[in-house]
């Protein structure tokens, strides 16, 4: 199976998705079980709680539950506020939220209280560039003037520009070079729209989901567009009929072999995710710096098949202190090309490398897959 391929199905009634490239699983999602914490992406009226002292933080009352929000400056118990969820919450712990919801599409974000049309740094063409800002300011001010004036800002606009641009902001994303500009359009006039009408409920007595997180299918025709997939594939029983099952079982097991008879375990815990490197049985002068560079390549990809995030420690083969150096440089380069936001925190004393990774994806139960 050549090309790129998403596959869509599902796996114990829960939403899944697949990337294909050339026949190689590269990235896999799934929604979170029915009873689990509400998922990153949704959106919530939010009545403030109680502060958390010596925190800077707050309990938010929403639906089913509370959240933890972290910036409460200026903010006082019993208020309402519009906040998303930015995270799956650790077991045991509140959802993480953050005020001032974006909403994210496939060609388009759009940040209410941010103003400004921006377009990605991946797309360097002067020209596109340029087209593209020209199709967002109309499409705009087609919206603003549909709204009319009894729906616009109070604040006033700022020179040459409508109300509504002094009110939110927009950003063309990388996926909008590949597609046309009526599909541009339909999708910025939708998600600016659906970012005002929630936007505008903020106000109420009571909390109240606004907009529930996108499911893995969704995610997978928003965030897999660049590039666009060969192919598309949406049937049941697809996972099984295009080795997506047996892919995952290899690539995203504990233990992964790599070049050269390395190996790696990935062993999560409560606490954070174990990783340790093994030579095999190379025993040349260079074997420790061999397994750790093909492991760091490895990582990403054995985290992100899997859902891991979190607080993250790798135990790697014992090498000179000389090599961290250009393992590091491979991690960095590895983790560059991969979706999840991943922070690279530095090396410990007992010369373990470090990482803490956005809780962003649901964890993949392995159980389930076979």
């Amino acid at each position: 199976m050549k090309g790129r391929v998403v596959i869509l199905d599902r796996l114990e009634g829960r939403a899944a998705a697949a990337l294909m490239v050339d026949g190689r699983l590269e990235d896999f999602l799934i929604d979170p079980p029915a009873d689990a914490p509400p998922a990153p992406g949704a959106v919530f009226r939010g009545i403030l709680d109680r502060p958390l002292k010596g925190q800077g933080s707050m309990i938010v009352r929403i639906p089913g539950g509370t959240a933890f929000l972290r910036q409460t400056k200026g903010l006082r118990p019993g208020d309402a506020l519009l906040v998303q969820v930015t995270g799956y919450a650790e077991p045991g712990k509140a959802a993480p939220v953050a005020p001032l919801p974006i909403f994210k599409s496939r060609n388009v974000i759009v940040t209410p209280g941010k103003p400004g049309i921006n377009v990605a740094r991946s797309i360097r063409d002067e020209e596109l560039r340029d087209r593209l800002l020209l199709i967002a300011h109309e499409v705009v001010a087609a919206v603003e003037e549909d709204l009319g004036p009894g729906e616009q800002a109070d604040t006033d606009a700022e020179a040459g520009e409508g109300a509504l641009t002094a009110r939110l902001g927009l950003i063309l994303r990388s996926a909008a070079a590949h597609a046309t500009e009526e599909e541009i359009a339909l999708d910025i006039d939708e998600t600016v729209r659906l970012a005002l009408a929630v936007s505008g409920d903020a106000e109420g007595p009571e909390a109240e989901l606004l907009l529930d997180a996108p499911d893995a299918h969704h995610l997978a025709w928003r965030d897999w567009a660049d590039p666009l997939p060969d192919q598309v594939v949406e049937q049941e029983g697809g996972f099984e009929l295009h080795g997506v099952l047996d892919a995952l079982a290899i690539d995203g097991a504990d233990h992964l072999r790599l070049s050269g008879g390395a190996s790696i375990y990935v062993e999560p815990t409560r606490a954070l995710i174990a990783v340790d490197v093994n030579t095999g049985g190379d025993t040349s002068p260079a074997a420790a710096l061999k397994a750790n560079m093909a492991a760091a390549r490895a990582l990403p990809k054995a985290l992100r098949l899997r859902g891991l995030s979190g607080q993250i420690t790798i135990d790697f083969a014992p090498s000179p202190k000389k090599d961290r150096r250009q393992i590091e440089q491979c991690l960095r380069a590895a983790f560059r090309a991969d979706p999840v936001e991943t922070a690279l925190v530095g090396w410990t004393p007992l010369g373990h490398f470090e990482l803490q990774r956005k809780r962003e994806r649901c964890p993949v139960p392995m159980e389930i897959v076979g």
